[in-house]
């Protein structure tokens, strides 16, 4: 391993994507400490540590909104805007086309993510601040028009520039720039984590630490692992006989994921399922009584740590099936497996292999979507049993750690390997 680092670091191009991606982190984490004027910090802390899933909104801010920094509303409106141009793309056929066109299509596609943004951008700072404001607490009390446009402008030209920042990482430094920002915020939040339990450590809760540390290690090799398997799928392909050529003739494997949505269900049920919490808190001061008593009554519900849990984990596991059947159309791959003259052994070409892949496909979407809800509301769980807080073990954030970790790694090995390539034939 030290001989790898030593490596890496004696490789210049190498040496400078990682130095490029640790300075734009430090700009990152200096700009996630820069507070939007007219909030009160402690207020705000304090309604977070009371309400998980608003922490678990802050995981996705990459632990800026904790601190409501000028890039409080972190790449949210960005991910999600990316979200919805990949669903437009399956609807609409000029974005269809243009995800075929290579390296254009993707900047177009890049370009046209990039102005949904700043929509999305102003609605969700908006949202937050109305939140922030009937929530009570004193978080944001007597903020006039000029300073709402004010917070809403600055928090939208943070996560334009956290989105910037993102790109340059991409481009210029080690990894996915969007996920290295995200996998840094959730990194960046463990000193204080271990601070707010050392500062109301009790002596009682010693042995519920010490499962929490074990759960945690048993989460990441579950991680791991799941993200890992895959299903594969036997393919031949036929022999063909062009002029005096011999074509086909091999076999290979189609990968089937057993996690083939990502995080992004999680992203999906958390913003659903925080809408309706966030409208109780806006109509729970209405002048009309029966809708401020509803309103009260969904906020009660949604207080329910047994209730949202279970409506948690459904949604995860409807939104990893949806996505799944978005992302992965199976009657295509049959198509294309079709088209280029392959064959699944024992499966008929056309229609049927079409659905003995949607077959095997629903199986393991099955397991990838019960681990999915259950990573997504292992929180909840574990803060019930061992009832510590602060050091709740968040399930999300450890998929997110872990899946970064990954990629980056598997990233790094490819470029290793081809500069090993390189030099071998310099030689």
């Amino acid at each position: 391993m030290v001989r790898v680092l030593r490596g890496i670091w004696k490789t210049p191009d190498l040496r400078n994507k990682i130095l490029i991606t640790f300075g734009i982190l430090i700009v990152f984490r200096i700009a996630a400490h820069i507070p939007v004027p007219g909030v009160d910090i402690n207020s705000l802390r304090k309604l977070f540590e009371g309400n998980q899933l608003l922490g678990l909104l802050d995981l996705f801010s990459g632990g800026t909104l904790f601190n409501f920094s000028i890039v409080a509303l972190g790449l949210n409106p960005y991910i999600n805007a990316s979200i919805i141009m990949q669903l437009l793309g399956m609807v609409l056929p000029k974005l269809e086309e243009l995800q075929k066109e290579g390296e254009y299509g993707r900047q177009k596609i890049n370009q046209y993510t990039r102005m949904l943004t700043i929509p999305l951008s102003v609605v969700q700072a908006y949202g937050v601040l109305v939140f922030l404001t009937k929530s009570g607490g004193g978080v944001l009390t007597n903020i006039s028009a000029l300073e709402t446009i004010t917070i809403i402008i600055t928090m939208t030209g943070g996560t334009i520039f956290l989105m910037w920042l993102g790109e340059q990482i991409s481009e210029f430094g080690l990894g996915n720039g969007i996920s290295i920002i995200i996998f840094a915020g959730i990194v960046g939040r463990i000193p204080v984590t271990i601070g707010q339990t050392i500062s109301i450590f009790d002596p009682r809760n010693i042995i519920n630490l010490v499962w929490i540390l074990v759960l945690g290690l048993i989460v990441i090799a579950a991680i791991v692992f799941i993200n890992e398997g895959h299903r594969r799928i036997l393919v031949q392909y036929a022999r063909r006989i062009r002029g005096n050529r011999l074509y086909g003739g091999q076999t290979t494997h189609l990968p089937l994921r057993v996690n083939q949505a990502g995080v992004i269900p999680i992203i999906f049920a958390v913003s659903i399922i925080l809408f309706p919490g966030m409208l109780a808190t806006f109509l729970a001061s209405s002048t009309v009584s029966f809708v401020a008593n509803a309103a009260v009554s969904v906020r009660s519900f949604f207080n329910n740590t047994t209730y949202y849990s279970a409506i948690y984990f459904l949604l995860v596991v409807f939104f990893t099936y949806f996505y799944t059947q978005v992302t992965f159309n199976p009657t295509k791959i049959s198509d294309e497996i079709k088209k280029y003259g392959g064959f699944i052994p024992g499966i008929r070409p056309g229609r049927y292999t079409a659905d003995y892949l949607s077959f095997i496909l629903n199986r393991i979407t099955l397991v990838g979507g019960i681990f999915l809800g259950v990573i997504a509301i292992l929180p909840f769980i574990v803060t019930e049993i061992t009832n510590v807080k602060t050091l709740a073990l968040g399930g999300t954030g450890l998929l997110i750690v872990v899946s970064v970790v990954l990629e980056t790694t598997k990233q790094l090995e490819s470029m290793i390997i081809m500069r090993s390539y390189e030099g071998f034939l310099e030689r």
